[in-house]
C-alpha cells in the first residue's frame, strides 16, 4: 500500500514536471517568436528610414547651409535627418554623376560644368534640376590682430599665379615673388604664404577663374596668348600656396597661428569666425554682404545645389527638403541662412528661381561651360 502510494506520487510529480516543462517551452517559444517579430519590425523600420534618408555631397562652402536645412527638416519634417558630406564641389559632381543611385543631391560653389553634365548624361542621370540659393564672396583673410591688407586683383594674381609677367612686361616667367613688398612696395615686407582650397574645390575653381584667368585673359591677354598660354589659370606649386583640404575651418586655425599668412575661403566662414580673422579689401571694396550682392566686391560667385529628380520615387523626403531649402524662411532676405553668411538674391530673381526649382525644371547643357 505504501509502495503503491509512492508510485502514484512519483507519477504525479513526473506529470507536473512534464506539464511545467511544456509550459516553459511554450513560453520560451512565444517569447522567442515575439522577439523575432519585434526585431523584424525594427529591421523594417530601419530599412524604411534608410530608404527615405536623403544623401548629399559636395561643396564645403554650401555645407553649413545644407546642414542647417537638413537639421531643420529632421527636427520638424517627420523624416530622417539628411546625411550631408563635405567632399568639395568637384568631388561631389563626380559622385553625383556616377550613377542613378545616391547621392540624391550635390552642393556646389559654382555652376555645373558642361563636361560634368555630359558625364551625368552618359551614366543615365538626365533629369536634374539646378537650384541657385544665393551668393558668396571669396575672401582673403588674415589673423584679426594683423593689419588687414588693401589688395588689388592684380597684386593677388602676382602672389598666387604659377607664371607672371616679367618686370619689363615682355615675357611670361615662373613666379619669382617670395615677399609681398616685392610685388608692390606699399605691401608688407612679409613672406607670401597663402592657405587655400585644393583642386577638387569649387572655391578653388572660382578663385582661379576670377583672379588668375581674369588677369591673363584681360589685362595680360596678348602677352599670355603670345606665349601659348591661352586662358591660363594655374596656381603656383612652389610651396607658397598650400592646399589645405576641404575643411575651411582648418584654414582659419592656421591663420590664428601664422599671423602673416593669408587664407582663401568663402565669405560665410569670415562671418562665422569674425572674432578670429579679418578680410582684406580687394580693388577698394571690403568683403561685406552688400558689396558682394551688388557686385562691387570683385571676387564673388553664385551658390547652387543639384537634384536627381528621379530619386524622389525612392526618397520621398527629397520633395520636403527642396521645398524647405527654397523657402523664404531659408533663403529669403530675412531667412535663417542669411544669419550663417548666405547673401540672398534679389526678390525677383529669387521668386523666379523658386518657381523653376519647385516645378522641377530640367537642366540642359545650354549655357554650361
Amino acid at each position: 500500500m505504501i509502495f503503491r502510494k509512492s508510485v502514484l506520487s512519483l507519477v504525479a510529480i513526473a506529470t507536473l514536471a512534464f506539464v511545467g516543462c511544456e509550459k516553459s517551452q511554450n513560453s520560451e517559444s512565444q517569447t522567442a517568436s515575439a522577439g523575432a517579430e519585434k526585431n523584424e519590425t525594427a529591421s523594417v523600420q530601419t530599412n524604411e528610414k534608410s530608404e527615405n534618408q536623403i544623401k548629399m555631397v559636395g561643396s564645403s562652402t554650401v555645407y553649413p547651409f545644407a546642414s542647417a536645412v537638413a537639421e531643420e527638416l529632421g527636427a520638424t519634417g517627420g523624416v530622417p535627418t539628411p546625411v550631408v558630406e563635405s567632399t568639395g564641389t568637384g568631388g561631389g559632381m563626380e559622385m553625383f554623376c556616377k550613377s542613378k543611385d545616391a547621392p540624391d543631391i550635390t552642393n556646389a560653389s559654382r555652376a555645373m560644368k558642361l563636361k560634368e553634365f555630359e558625364e551625368c548624361k552618359k551614366n543615365g542621370v538626365t533629369n536634374i534640376t539646378q537650384a541657385q540659393i544665393g551668393f558668396d564672396g571669396i575672401v582673403l583673410a588674415q589673423d584679426k590682430g594683423t593689419t588687414a591688407m588693401n589688395l588689388t586683383r592684380n597684386q593677388i594674381f602676382l602672389a598666387v599665379s604659377a607664371k607672371v609677367p616679367s618686370k619689363d612686361g615682355k615675357s611670361v616667367i615662373d613666379n619669382p615673388y617670395k615677399n609681398w613688398n616685392e610685388i608692390d612696395a606699399s605691401l608688407p615686407a612679409s613672406p607670401i604664404m597663402v592657405y587655400g582650397p585644393p583642386k577638387s574645390s569649387g572655391t578653388r575653381d572660382s578663385f582661379e577663374e576670377m583672379v588668375v584667368e581674369h588677369m591673363t585673359t584681360k589685362d595680360y591677354k596678348d602677352l599670355y596668348e603670345g606665349a601659348g598660354l591661352k586662358k591660363f589659370k594655374d596656381i603656383r606649386t612652389d610651396g607658397l600656396y598650400v592646399e589645405s583640404g576641404e575643411n575651411d575651418n582648418l584654414i582659419v586655425q592656421k591663420l590664428t597661428k601664422d599671423k602673416t599668412a593669408v587664407g582663401v575661403f568663402g565669405y560665410s566662414f569670415l562671418e562665422e569666425n569674425g572674432d578670429k580673422v579679418a578680410g582684406a579689401t580687394v580693388d577698394g571694396a571690403t568683403p561685406t554682404s552688400e558689396n558682394i550682392a551688388s557686385g562691387k566686391y570683385p571676387i564673388s560667385r553664385s551658390l547652387f545645389f543639384y537634384i536627381k529628380n528621379d530619386r524622389v520615387a525612392q526618397v520621398p523626403a527629397l520633395t520636403k527638403y527642396v521645398e524647405l531649402f527654397m523657402s523664404e524662411k531659408m533663403i529669403g532676405e530675412r531667412g535663417n541662412l542669411k544669419k550663417l553668411g548666405l547673401i540672398p538674391m534679389d526678390k525677383a530673381t529669387r521668386d523666379a528661381m523658386i518657381k523653376d526649382v519647385l516645378a522641377k525644371k530640367q537642366l540642359s547643357g545650354d549655357g554650361l561651360k
